[in-house]
């Protein structure tokens, strides 16, 4: 008895491991969004600053301008982690992400047009926006891959799908702001992915998009494992597999639109994440939606950081710094695929 219990006791015991490692790097990235920037503040002074003590000014610069960046990194990188481990296990492709499948484009596309057609510049307007131009790309992709009939495309006819419908909604969403200097002017940082924010009306606006769509997923969530077994093994495993894929299509649009109208249409993170994580803890497709939904906020925060650290006084868009990292992993992973 005691040998048959040692391995698994040895598992949980790694599984353990890696979600305090998880956790430990949620904080300490969050800690470093406030910390650094243009002016760096010292642990002391961070700590000042937390509770109160610091000089105005200090006290303001977090409050006003870090504070707000890194909750809505926070926010939107678990949108973008979760979003990404969803969709590979609803295509079973381990190179689908928002980004790369246009489902970030087309949020982007029809937020972009509902501004320069009719105004709609309010945050609460470009989240319906996002979340519909959302729905309807992913709905496209697959459709265009053979994924919404239910049998498994191939990872690189899905890739190929959402690299077209991509460059095609990017290259319409640029004539449309080009075609006016005034939404050129407001939308020029969002287009290349940004965290800039100030004040937490931003944030706040997507708290309950990104609740919900993180709500939904974990509701599917015990149902992933089998649905990566297939339609067929997840119907004889019980799975109401048409309730649970609009539950996971919903989750997805509901957490890529509402991170796309905040930051903008940043690529990767829902790739790399979910690709790392899968190698710590295996194919058990519930903890990699769990650990993706907490690594990936990390990724986009640091990454942020780094942005702005590298070209200080001025800053260099996360979504930039985010695809300098995330294309190599691409190129690898695509290699992988087609190599097999």
């Amino acid at each position: 008895m005691r040998a048959s219990a040692t391995p698994a006791a040895t598992r949980r015991a790694g599984r353990g491991i890696v979600l305090s490692g998880v956790l430990i790097l949620l904080l300490s990235a969050l800690l470093t969004s406030l910390a650094l920037g243009t002016a760096t503040e010292s642990p002391g002074a961070l700590i000042d600053v937390l509770t109160g003590r610091a000089p105005s000014f200090e006290t303001l610069l977090v409050q006003t301008l870090r504070g707000p960046r890194t909750l809505l990194g926070l926010l939107a990188g678990m949108g973008l982690g979760a979003s990404g481990a969803l969709m590979q296990s609803l295509t079973r492709s381990p190179l689908a992400d928002p980004g790369l499948l246009g489902v970030n484009a087309g949020a982007a596309a029809l937020m972009v047009a509902g501004i320069a057609l009719f105004g709609l510049s309010s945050i609460e307007w470009r989240l319906i926006l996002a979340f519909v131009g959302a729905m309807g790309a992913m709905l496209l992709v697959l459709g265009m891959s053979g994924s919404s009939s239910g049998r498994s495309s191939a990872p690189i006819s899905l890739l190929l799908a959402g690299v077209a419908l991509t460059a095609a909604l990017g290259g319409l969403t640029t004539i449309v702001m080009l075609s006016d200097p005034e939404i050129f002017d407001e939308m020029r940082q969002w287009s290349a992915g940004s965290l800039v924010t100030i004040g937490y009306d931003v944030p706040l606006a997507i708290l309950g998009p990104t609740v919900l769509g993180i709500g939904l997923a974990s509701y599917a969530g015990p149902t992933l494992n089998a649905l990566a077994l297939g339609p067929e093994n997840a119907v004889g495993l019980g799975v109401e597999i048409v309730k649970v894929r609009i539950l996971i299509l919903l989750s997805i649009a509901l957490l890529c639109g509402a991170a796309t109208a905040a930051v903008g249409p940043i690529a990767f993170i829902g790739l790399m994440v979910p690709h790392f994580v899968r190698m710590l803890v295996g194919p058990d497709e519930r903890r990699v939606l769990i650990l993706s939904t907490l690594s990936a906020p990390s990724l986009l925060l640091l990454s942020d950081v780094t942005g702005r650290l590298i070209l200080r006084p001025a800053e260099l868009q996360v979504g930039i710094v985010v695809a300098l990292l995330g294309a190599p992993v691409l190129i690898g992973l695509a290699r992988g695929r087609l190599n097999r």
